[in-house]
């Protein structure tokens, strides 16, 4: 792998900012592993995209995500952008410095920065399946890595993003206590995927490439993002004592075992809400608000990944 050309997009203000004093340790392990690269900043919303999408035609051999999901996420998306006119690809790797990184943890990225790197210098990749979302702000859809999160996980991500002096998880735990307080109505959906159709109330949906959201819940334990498939968490209409056994269910993985919680596979969904009511986020991103379909499907080896294989 040292004779190949490495691009690290580094995203300094990954981690609150935190990310950008790891600079240094970052390239004392890359040079004491004798990796080849050049280490961009990104200045902007969606300049990692394209950094990523000019990679191949620069004569970059790999493409190493340096943050936390949201980095990774334009990343695909600007490997995308080349897949789609027919370029070839660098491989994709990741370093992972955000908060959650549950990307890196459903990918076999190794949580360290110098097993991380290590895994880099190996070089061992395997294919990975890229998700792809339509709907909302986004009616010509965006690639995702992860996962996508409908309803209640949704909107308390957007309460966390509203608070200014509190971070990480803890932002996460007083978003989820503010959107008990407020319990949105479930919006009535309509799910389709290769196995048929729910109709149902619906207060919270996941769609899974990746095991983990929100740094702690197991919303799909036993997905592999390289099967060809995607994975369903989804929950009926629920009061606010059975969501609270929910979320600590996901915590543990363990929410199949519930009797309103509905899990499964596909290769593709479409998911519409007649009345409206879609809060949707991919990979932490906003997709829409109070939106009325998303269609989702599964990408099968799209890239590849550097891991632990």
């Amino acid at each position: 792998m040292t004779t190949l050309r490495h691009l690290v997009i580094f995203n300094p203000i990954a981690a609150k900012g935190a990310a950008l004093q790891r600079i240094p340790k970052v390239e004392s392990l890359l040079n004491s592993q004798g990796i080849v690269y050049n280490l961009v900043l990104t200045e902007r919303v969606w300049h990692a995209a394209e950094l990523a999408r000019d990679a191949g035609r620069k004569g970059y051999d790999a493409v190493i995500s340096g943050g936390g999901d949201g980095t990774m996420n334009e990343v695909i998306n600007g490997l995308m952008m080349a897949d789609a006119k027919g370029e070839k690809l660098p491989i994709m790797g990741v370093l992972a410095l955000g908060r959650g990184n549950d990307f890196a943890y459903g990918a076999d990225i190794p949580a360290t920065l110098e097993d991380g790197v290590a895994a880099i210098a190996e070089g061992k990749t395997r294919p990975m399946d890229v998700g792809f979302i339509k709907g909302g702000d986004y009616p010509q859809g965006r690639h995702f890595g992860n996962g996508v999160g409908v309803g209640f996980d949704t909107i308390v991500g957007l309460e966390a993003a509203k608070m200014k002096h509190v971070h990480g998880f803890m932002a996460y735990v007083l978003g989820a206590l503010k959107t008990f307080i407020i319990y949105p109505n479930a919006p009535f959906i309509r799910l389709r995927h290769d196995g048929g159709v729910y109709e149902q109330e619906s207060h919270q949906i996941s769609i899974m490439n990746g095991k983990r959201l929100g740094g702690t819940f197991f919303m799909a334990p036993g997905a592999m993002n390289h099967d060809g498939l995607l994975d369903l968490c989804m929950a009926t209409r629920l009061s606010r004592r059975n969501m609270a056994t929910a979320i600590v269910r996901y915590t543990k993985g363990t929410q199949a075992e519930l009797p309103f919680i509905t899990t499964g596979r596909s290769s593709s969904f479409s998911i519409e809400a007649p009345l409206g009511g879609l809060y949707v986020h991919a990979d932490g991103e906003t997709i829409c608000e109070n939106g009325s379909s998303v269609q989702i499907e599964c990408l099968p080896g799209k890239i590849q990944l550097l891991c632990r294989v």
